[in-house]
């Protein structure tokens, strides 16, 4: 990409605001990663916003990632002492598991509220993390419900709003919140790549050429697979990109290389786990 990515939308600071306004009665957070960009996807601010709050990991949609890299990710980020559960949205893989992990975590609560005769009462956790990670969709299978405004493109979700679920449960869904300013460029564009950016904002071709070289140095076999290219030595994103668009052929008059389209065609095929499953942390 040209130059490092600067996030800097206006909702982003309200919904921080939101947020840090929000939390104080929280019990619990649920963080949500996506599994294909599970460091990338995790937003430094946090940490710090979400202190001395019980925290719940939910790495999402593992459908579209590598799962020995989701193995890896959840140790890893369980050695942090964290409670960590792979999901599957659209499948429902890993739910089961959320309630008795959100039991355990607000145990000594819950043993409060039992010993003043308040075993009735709700726990209530708040649901965060980057946009488009899948918090709303997560929230709708989980409670049954489609209160939650889901759709898959970023910032959707504009207020934050309280979801009764099972198990004496609340959720409170929130608006994705990116970090301002991506100090390191490849987070930038591994949650461009994701949709976690509005596409708008971006260089479309050049994004689809730093996925192309991305995706030849880790996943070279699948790449080839479905564009029928391989490596050559030294060649830059752009040319890569350009083979790959005249191999599916999508040519303008002349024979001229209309990458813009290939490059659109492209990332939708990554983001929809057409080209295999991808982790690219």
């Amino acid at each position: 990409m040209s130059g490092p990515i600067v996030w800097y939308p206006g909702h982003m600071a309200a919904a921080k605001r939101a947020i840090i306004n929000s939390i104080v009665p929280a019990d619990f957070v649920v963080e949500l990663l996506d599994a294909r960009i599970p460091t990338s996807s995790r937003n430094p601010d946090l940490a710090e916003i979400c202190k001395g709050k019980p925290r719940l990991t939910l790495l999402t949609k593992t459908s579209l990632a590598d799962p020995n890299r989701t193995a890896f990710f959840k140790k890893q980020i369980e050695a942090e002492g964290a409670y960590v559960i792979a999901i599957d949205s659209k499948s429902g893989a890993g739910y089961n598991a959320i309630t008795p992990a959100i039991r355990e975590l607000c145990k000594d609560k819950l043993q409060r509220y039992a010993d003043k005769g308040m075993s009735g009462r709700k726990i209530r956790g708040m649901v965060l993390g980057v946009t488009n990670v899948g918090k709303s969709t997560f929230i709708n299978r989980y409670t049954g419900t489609s209160k939650a405004k889901a759709e898959d493109r970023p910032g959707v979700t504009r207020s934050t709003q309280w979801i009764s679920a099972p198990g004496g449960i609340e959720l409170l869904d929130t608006p994705g919140l990116l970090w301002h300013k991506f100090e390191d460029q490849s987070v930038g564009q591994k949650l461009a790549f994701t949709g976690a950016i509005r596409d708008e904002i971006l260089d479309i071709t050049e994004l689809g050429g730093v996925l192309a070289a991305l995706l030849m140095e880790k996943y070279p076999a699948l790449l080839e697979a479905r564009y029928k290219v391989t490596a050559v030595e030294g060649e830059s994103p752009e040319d890569l990109l350009e083979r790959m668009t005249r191999k599916r052929g999508f040519l303008q008059k002349g024979g001229v290389a209309d990458t813009e389209r290939f490059a659109i065609c492209f990332i939708d095929e990554y983001r929809a786990g057409k080209i295999g499953r991808i982790t690219l942390d």
